[in-house]
């Protein structure tokens, strides 16, 4: 019996792959992987922080964007679809795709029981590779509470959390964000 040895895309192989598909995915190493889809409370939730982040940015050179705008990490060569990107100024499209960003300012990520190992621990790491993000917020989907996560002046990174009754500051693009109006305006819980 001879071994089989997964395929290996191109970025360009990566791109063609996904336009042609209705389910978004994922490109690293030069493996595709196609992402979860989320639940009510999920997309509910990634609306709250859209619609808040939105209001909190108008006027300012800052956008926010929903889970259909592609960031690339150039540095790892990740590929991926974020909950909420904040691009600030214009947008630096990734010399292979031009519907490709790589500048986000702020990129938010709703947790699910599926995905959140891998936001919390290696897609957080590619992350902090991008030259040009400042912050990157974990909504909990079990619990009200966010974890942001900050770059410092020195390039360190480093964690706060906010629960119930509590806010965090994304300094970077001036705005901040009340757990409770998050939760209840995405209202009920999944069961």
């Amino acid at each position: 019996m001879t071994a089989r040895h997964p395929v290996h895309y191109s970025f360009g192989e990566y791109i063609a792959h996904d336009a042609a598909s209705s389910t978004k995915h994922e490109y690293l190493d030069g493996q595709i992987y196609a992402m979860a889809g989320g639940t009510p409370q999920h997309s509910a939730l990634i609306a709250s922080v859209t619609t808040h982040l939105s209001n909190q940015v108008r006027g300012s050179s800052c956008r926010v964007h929903s889970s259909d705008l592609r960031i690339r990490v150039p540095e790892t060569g990740l590929a991926t679809y974020p909950d909420v990107a904040v691009v600030c100024g214009p947008w630096e499209r990734d010399p292979n795709d031009a519907h490709t960003i790589i500048n986000p300012r702020v990129l938010v990520e709703v947790l699910s029981p599926s995905t959140e190992t891998y936001d919390r621990g290696e897609k957080l790491e590619h992350y902090k590779r991008i030259p040009t993000l400042a912050a990157y917020l974990l909504v909990a989907h079990d619990r009200r509470a966010f974890e942001l996560w900050t770059r410092g002046p020195d390039g360190a990174w480093s964690s706060t959390t906010a629960l119930a009754g509590e806010s965090v500051a994304i300094s970077t693009i001036g705005a901040h964000l009340d757990v409770d109006a998050i939760y209840d305006d995405a209202g009920e819980p999944d069961s």
